[in-house]
């Protein structure tokens, strides 16, 4: 992984099909999607079960680019190392999600993986003020995390406040949830870079007919990068 600030679309593969992730991934990827994101829930710390490092595993030779792994589980150390061999390249855990976040951050970054820290949307960005010297990425909810599909909730502030924290160091904002054609603008102009997106890419399309993920994803980026909103 290189660091740019350029607008990044990260396809949540918690709105693909089950049953064929794999193709999934592939189709995705052919149609223009930068990272595939991995939602990791583990009915204790958010409300709902879905997938661990078999999964990352299985579908990990589907994938050519970024493989973005979102852990919303507690605890996370004894995973990391289980994910980052799955073939994570970024891992991120909640700060809310166990007492020594900085520790894990550590412990990512020393399994070979970028680290990366989740705030909730309850979650002040001073949360990761003395964090951002050791993490890669710093990713935003905007919903409460859980469900794919829950409706957008505007955290432009919170954005804005931690561009102005990360200042020139080399850290990604990411947004997860509720991002489409009509708030990826406002979160790319308060700063953020990488776009998850999960029915807004997922919508309309298939693994036999893939050509919808790629109109939606072309639309997000254009409405992320001003060429319309």
């Amino acid at each position: 992984m290189t660091f740019d600030r350029s607008i990044k679309i990260a396809p949540s593969i918690l709105a693909a099909d089950f049953a064929n992730f794999g193709a999934e991934c592939e189709a995705i990827e052919a149609q223009g999607a930068d990272w595939v994101h991995v939602d990791v829930m583990d009915g204790h710390f958010v409300p709902n079960i879905s997938f661990g490092p078999t999964t990352c595993a299985a579908i990990r030779p589907h994938i050519k680019g970024v493989m973005d792994v979102h852990l919303m589980i507690e605890p996370v150390d004894p995973y990391i190392d289980a994910f980052a061999k799955a073939g994570a390249d970024v891992i991120t855990a909640h700060v809310e999600a166990g007492p020594h976040i900085h520790r894990t951050l550590q412990a990512i970054r020393g399994a070979g993986a970028k680290a990366g820290v989740a705030l909730n949307p309850g979650t002040p960005a001073s949360a990761v003020e003395h964090l951002l010297d050791v993490a890669d990425l710093v990713c935003v909810m905007t919903v409460n995390p859980g469900f794919g599909g829950q409706k957008f909730i505007d955290m432009s502030d919170k954005i804005r406040t931690l561009r102005a924290m990360i200042g020139d160091r080399p850290v990604h904002i990411e947004i997860d949830g509720g991002v489409d054609v009509n708030t990826a603008s406002s979160v790319a102009q308060a700063g953020a870079d990488v776009l998850v997106a999960g029915s807004a890419v997922f919508r309309g399309g298939s693994v036999s007919n893939p050509a919808p993920y790629g109109e939606n994803i072309r639309a997000i980026r254009a409405a992320a990068e001003g060429i319309y909103a």
